[in-house]
């Protein structure tokens, strides 16, 4: 019997990426088109085998796929999906196909919130994993820890992140309302995604409708000390675990940071519950742990289990990501979208860094960043930041112009609070910049969700020449 055969338009997104892995893992035959795709998603579609066309051709539909999955990034014109329109093939959108395929029957554990989505969610998958439970799960993002960022698994629970932005251009709804989460893990919410929601409101209301699925046997894991995120769970039907540094009814006390990590104990109703010695920075993943922990526990594993996990788990990619360092300078890769996700990151780099200067370089990419609705609030997030270089508007031509991100202005407010700012216009000019005043100690935070046109890379082969030529040098 011929495998099913399901085409996936837009396949080089980080989700629909590990939705082709489920599906191969399941025994489908997949293939997908996109743009140009580099690693590493490139690498893991080709590891798994999967035939992937460059640009989009009406002809990687002859003959016709059993099913057709349109990712969210495709829009009406784009020539695939109106051949499956014209065709009358069957489609669906990747967030109801992975519910279809991978949540029924499975105890689904939702990940939401405005902030560190694929962090929780790998953390839980990498405990759940190493404790043997065998979770289904797909992530956003690359784990350290797991073998890829997607498992069919053969446990009770699936752990997926539950993102609120809109599912496909023929489903407006958040994606996270496929879901139908057992288990809601919700950090703190903000006004985020600024193409698509009016204000802060819009995105409450979102939020409101993903816990109004969670039934009453489930159980709701949500951040205290966020006021918005306790609004929205305000007359949840289901079970409402709280944590936090200093409300709920779990938290983490104790809390001491250093260069490589952080250490807490963790106590539950006032009692000891588990030491964690955590290899990550800052009070961000402090809260993310913790959220875990509450998780981790419902479905069962014990403290020391738990603790193993999180003693063990060693971060993701792009989240402050130790890319190299040359001639004494760190370089750190983040993926930058949102003014509070910068300002965590810059403070957590700031209480690791001991001597040197922290630079933050900023591109600003995601749609919420290249609009001028957080123009006054990012003047605000780089105060743990000796020196700060914001590049231009990631194509500034897909924003109105009274609407987009004045970055000169931004600059000018940032000197005029007595930052060192800069804004320079070609990455050559800031990998320039840094080599020229980078002395050792310092820490290079490269902030962007895309790929920034290589300058990790660059920055660190420019630094290496550097180290090789003592005249240039600087101290």
């Amino acid at each position: 019997m011929a495998k099913e055969h399901i085409h996936l338009i837009g396949i080089g997104g980080t989700g629909m990426t590990s939705l082709a892995g489920l599906l191969h893992e399941s025994g489908c035959r997949v293939t997908g088109s996109d743009g140009a795709l580099y690693p590493p998603t490139s690498t893991i579609l080709a590891d798994l085998g999967v035939e992937v066309y460059e640009g989009f051709d009406a002809a990687h539909l002859d003959p016709a796929p059993d099913l057709v999955v349109v990712g969210n990034a495709i829009s009406r014109g784009n020539e695939e999906a109106e051949a499956v329109l014209d065709g009358r093939l069957r489609y669906t959108s990747m967030p109801r196909l992975i519910h279809d395929r991978f949540l029924v029957g499975r105890h689904s554990i939702v990940i939401a919130g405005t902030h560190g989505k694929t962090t929780t969610a790998s953390m839980l998958a990498a405990v759940l994993t190493r404790a043997g439970r065998e979770p289904g799960y797909l992530i956003g993002g690359l784990p350290h820890d797991l073998k890829r960022p997607f498992a069919v698994g053969n446990g009770p629970a699936f752990v997926i992140e539950g993102d609120e932005y809109d599912t496909a251009f023929f489903d407006k709804g958040p994606k996270f309302m496929h879901y139908r989460p057992d288990t809601a893990l919700l950090g703190t919410v903000e006004f985020d995604h600024a193409d698509i929601y009016r204000d802060l409101e819009q995105i409450q209301l979102a939020f409101r409708r993903l816990i109004n699925l969670v039934p009453r046997r489930g159980r709701i894991v949500r951040y205290e000390e966020c006021a918005v995120t306790r609004e929205i769970t305000e007359g949840a039907m289901a079970t409402v675990e709280g944590y936090g540094m200093h409300a709920g009814l779990w938290r983490a006390e104790d809390l001491s940071e250093r260069p490589d990590g952080s250490s807490f104990r963790i106590v539950r109703d006032g009692q000891p519950f588990a030491e964690i010695d955590l290899k990550l920075s800052g009070p961000h993943n402090v809260r993310n742990a913790l959220s875990v922990v509450v998780a981790a526990h419902e479905q069962g594993l014990s403290a020391e289990e738990i603790a193993a996990g999180l003693n063990g788990f060693s971060g993701v990619r792009r989240r402050l990501e130790l890319r190299g360092v040359r001639s004494g300078v760190s370089v750190f890769d983040d993926f930058a979208h949102h003014p509070t996700a910068i300002e965590e990151t810059l403070k957590a780099v700031r209480n690791r860094t001991a001597n040197g200067r922290v630079w933050a370089i900023l591109e600003p990419r995601s749609w919420s960043l290249r609009r001028n609705v957080f123009q006054r609030r990012l003047a605000e997030v780089f105060d743990a930041a000796d020196e700060i270089v914001v590049a231009p508007v990631f194509r500034p031509e897909q924003i109105p112009a009274e609407n987009r991100l004045d970055v000169p202005a931004l600059v000018e407010t940032l000197i005029a609070r007595g930052a060192a700012a800069r804004h320079i216009v070609d990455v050559e000019s800031i990998v320039e910049r840094v080599v020229d005043e980078a002395a050792d100690g310092d820490v290079v935070v490269v902030m962007s969700n895309g790929g920034f046109d290589g300058l990790h890379d660059r920055l660190l082969e420019a630094l290496a020449a550097r180290a090789a030529d003592p005249s240039r040098v600087s101290s």
